[in-house]
């Protein structure tokens, strides 16, 4: 049986399965485009938010813009030509986006100069796949582990838990403690770091007016450990960790950035097929 080598800790618990449905509604590409757009400019239509993302198709445009509103983030006045403007929930997401801004400045220098809504999507496309909070929680509470242990940790069967340990060390959240292949696995600095901002996103959650989408996530087995609660000191020093950047959200690092979203356009340039 699996015995947990953490130190014992007394914090709140961090439900996976809530911080993963909240992800699934602010983790789709061009999301974050359009919430910061609309928080600079204020209500638009769709052909004035078209005109600020050239880079985004307008078929694909539309559809996120209507999701969004389906889930709580946009509210329109009851017409087709009616601008889109951000809802109480949506504008509440410029805390998270900052922080995921500032995450990934600080862990992923080596990004190089991307704007601040590009990082925030690579942070979230890092962080939004099924399971990954719950693999991240495990091993914040109960790590290093084991291949084994941490299935058991995190209620996975073998195959998912090392299907999402492999994404997750791509995605520099988690590494292996030694060389050897049955050598435990643990969180990076950047994996430690993400749990501050899980616990934000679980919390932004409460703000929504519409229940987000159920996440697909695995079905888990009965745990023979006791739940797992994310570290007092551990935590704390991710959050410091976290808020060490001062670069704007808007802004390519570290030299600052005009404003979105022709700035973002002009110096970003991403594919409009992206």
């Amino acid at each position: 049986m699996f015995t947990s080598n953490a130190p014992n800790s007394q914090a709140t618990t961090l439900d996976e399965v809530r911080v993963e449905e909240v992800l699934r509604v602010i983790a789709p590409k061009w999301t974050t485009w359009v919430v910061q757009t609309l928080a600079h400019h204020g209500p638009m239509r769709v052909s004035e938010i078209s005109a600020g993302l050239p880079f985004v198709h307008n078929t694909l445009l539309s559809k996120r813009l209507a999701e969004m509103e389906s889930r709580g983030l946009l509210t329109r006045a009851n017409a087709t030509r009616a601008p889109y403007k951000l809802s109480e929930a949506g504008r509440a997401l410029a805390p998270i986006q900052r922080s995921l801004a500032d995450w990934s400045q600080t862990h992923l220098p080596r990004l190089g100069q991307l704007a601040g809504a590009e990082r925030v999507e690579d942070a979230l496309r890092r962080l939004a796949p099924r399971n990954t909070t719950a693999v991240i929680r495990a091993l914040e509470a109960h790590g290093p582990l084991r291949l084994t242990h941490a299935a058991e940790a995190s209620g996975l069967d073998s195959p998912s838990i090392q299907f999402r340990l492999n994404r997750l060390q791509r995605d520099e959240l988690v590494t292996r403690i030694g060389p050897r292949h049955g050598d435990p696995y643990t969180l990076t600095d950047a994996g430690l770091a993400t749990l501050p901002i899980l616990e934000t996103v679980e919390h932004w959650g409460q703000s929504l007016t519409v229940a987000p989408p159920a996440a697909a996530l695995v079905a888990p087995r009965a745990r023979s450990v006791p739940k797992i609660t994310v570290g007092t000191a551990r935590t704390a020093t991710a959050l410091r960790r976290t808020a060490a950047s001062s670069s704007g959200l808007f802004s390519h690092a570290p030299a600052p950035q005009p404003r979105v979203p022709a700035a973002i356009t002009a110096r970003s340039a991403p594919g409009r097929t992206r």
